[in-house]
């Protein structure tokens, strides 16, 4: 019997303390810690020790925490250097995945002890932003702008890519956003870096593989190719009938529907308020049509298919980002700044779990429906007697 491919959808392949999804509830919990109440009361560097170590941190904890991650920004002349080699058209995920990759040659440091795995992750949670921010200024004939340690990882970011400190509201608004992408359970990337971790390979290699799986358009991608959608339709006008043509030939509407919420996405619930919040400050017409795209699409589903369909993370992140002039090949690259925190927590716990059994190398079983020649396999032919 032909055993069809369903990408793992319902199999459940190892145990977690670190987040979990209610796709009928709606509802995503980081160590136990609804995503909505972090939103509201923590800050990325919180959540990320959260995330890394299992409890909330006393201030004297965040603040040697804040103090590694910001010491750990700068990342090597040489790096900057090499960048200077590549394409200028080169696509940022591409980079990124080296460069993570090669960050293992620039810090040669013991990886087969838990301690030292908690240092390469401040190590990759710290120097992520400062090379996808490095890469951007380099691609535009711009020097690199030095980390300031007087600013949060959000603000920080944001001033190593455009040269000029975020007012207080755009720092808050992106450190929500850095939250809400920080975990999200087993999802394709992280299940990566997870099965990459299993083989004992080190955090870097997790990570690089990690970063390859996000650069898919159905994963980290996807909120790109809803920000090409937005530009195409342009006016709030226009949704409606861009939708209904779009639907009557199957054509799939991007940021719309998950394959694990039921319900309203936790995270893009809070993105859309930020959006309309932004598109106040920024007077940009991208949160209206991005509403409208939501409202349509779920009418035309119901009243097409009958069935409920709501937006993902990536409806309200795409345009929030084009709001923050972030150019929108880096949304991807931005959102691993974000999800490297969630595929350090897993290697750590991928490889250093506590509980028994201890996780074993990933090797899950194909069910063969190639050719069959018959018990004794495919009788081989020389070269010459092949037609």
């Amino acid at each position: 019997m032909e055993t069809k491919n369903i990408g793992l959808r319902g199999i459940e392949v190892a145990d977690t303390r670190i987040s979990n999804i209610d796709g009928e509830k709606g509802k995503l919990i980081y160590r136990g810690f609804d995503i909505l109440d972090l939103t509201k009361n923590s800050t990325f560097e919180e959540t990320a020790y959260l995330l890394l170590y299992d409890s909330l941190p006393t201030k004297q904890q965040l603040d040697e925490f804040n103090g590694k991650l910001i010491d750990a920004r700068y990342i090597p002349k040489q790096m900057q250097k090499n960048m200077r080699n590549w394409r200028k058209d080169a696509d940022p995920m591409d980079m990124l995945q080296a460069f993570v990759s090669a960050l293992a040659g620039y810090y040669d440091e013991e990886f087969s002890n838990k301690d030292a795995s908690y240092d390469k992750a401040i190590n990759l949670i710290a120097k992520v932003p400062t090379i996808v921010a490095s890469w951007h200024r380099i691609r535009n004939g711009l020097e690199p702008v030095e980390p300031d340690s007087s600013l949060s990882h959000a603000a920080n970011f944001l001033y190593m890519m455009f040269g000029e400190k975020p007012d207080s509201e755009v720092e808050k608004i992106f450190d929500v956003c850095l939250i809400l992408h920080a975990d999200h359970t087993f999802n394709a990337s992280t299940f990566t870096a997870r099965q990459v971790a299993s083989t004992r390979a080190h955090m870097y290699s997790a990570a690089s593989a990690a970063i390859g799986a996000l650069s898919g358009e159905l994963h980290g991608g996807a909120n790109t190719e809803v920000m090409k959608m937005l530009l195409e339709i342009a006016e709030v006008d226009k949704v409606e009938g861009w939708i209904k043509e779009k639907m009557s030939i199957g054509d799939r509407i991007m940021g719309m529907g998950h394959a694990v919420y039921k319900t309203y996405d936790p995270r893009a619930q809070v993105l859309k308020e930020l959006s309309r919040k932004l598109a106040k400050k920024t007077k940009d017409p991208w949160f209206d049509i991005t509403e409208k795209v939501e409202i349509t699409t779920i009418s035309e589903m119901k009243s097409q298919k009958d069935r409920d369909i709501y937006p993902n993370v990536d409806l309200y992140s795409a345009s929030l980002y084009y709001m923050l002039k972030i150019p929108m090949d880096l949304n991807t690259p931005i959102f691993a700044i974000s999800r490297v925190v969630g595929w350090a927590a897993h290697i750590i716990e991928e490889k250093f779990a506590e509980a028994a059994p201890k996780p074993a190398l990933y090797r899950p079983k194909a069910t063969y429906v190639g050719k069959y020649c018959g018990p004794q396999g495919c009788e081989y032919q020389t070269l010459d007697l092949r037609k």
